[in-house]
């Protein structure tokens, strides 16, 4: 039986939509039926758009991938409160059960940071503690990445989640003395490991071997 998977990152901006999108197009390339979830999107639905791109079904439903969608580039929970919309972790648990029911696998792509704020009490956390899911960390290849990572494994481990490890994503062109050592200094200190490393440009990635398939 396949595993789903919540693909979380560090901050804003680390690629865990980028990411998400090239395990899809890979797993749908070894003939498995795939389906990314955004559970919540700000200011636009390109990352969605993205997803349902990836796996090759451009009819599908953007609300069945992104149901909460909030046009102000915002924080969740702000956004949500300016539009007069709520979040509720009921109704985001019920989107990831009806695309893991039709499907081989659900990769959850989560919007911003580990802790982003979705509503009173509700964080982006506590989604993927309702899910119970394994998480794959996405982390940006520059200076201050290992403190990130230390930080957002501790409070992925307070919530009794595993990380299955991360995934360097070199977002900038120039590399630095940071961002080839990054992979060595974040392996020693939290003891996972390194799942895939992208290149700047980089759009493709063996999903069988980051997923142990």
């Amino acid at each position: 039986m396949l595993q789903n998977y919540f693909i979380a990152g560090t901050d804003c901006g680390v690629g865990k939509t980028y990411v998400t999108c090239a395990l899809l197009r890979d797993l749908q390339a070894c003939g498995i039926d795939a389906i990314g979830y955004k559970p919540v999107a700000c200011g636009d639905r390109n990352e969605a758009r993205d997803i349902r791109e990836a796996v090759g079904k451009p009819t599908y439903s953007l609300d069945a991938i992104n149901p909460v969608y909030l046009r102000t580039l915002a924080e969740p929970i702000i956004a949500a409160e300016m539009e007069r919309k709520s979040i509720e972790r009921d109704a985001l648990v019920q989107g990831f059960e009806q695309l893991a029911a039709a499907h081989q696998m659900v990769l959850v792509d989560g919007c911003g940071s580990w802790e982003t704020p979705l509503a009173t009490g509700f964080s982006m956390a506590d989604l993927a503690a309702a899910l119970n899911l394994p998480v794959i960390l996405v982390v940006n290849n520059r200076p201050g990445a290992a403190g990130l990572v230390q930080l957002t494994l501790q409070s992925i481990q307070s919530r009794g989640l595993k990380c299955c490890g991360y995934i360097l994503n070199h977002i900038g062109e120039e590399w630095s003395t940071a961002s080839v050592t990054n992979s060595r200094v974040i392996s020693d200190l939290t003891h996972l490991p390194i799942l895939a490393e992208f290149i700047h440009g980089q759009d493709y990635v063996d999903a069988k071997e980051v997923l142990s398939l």
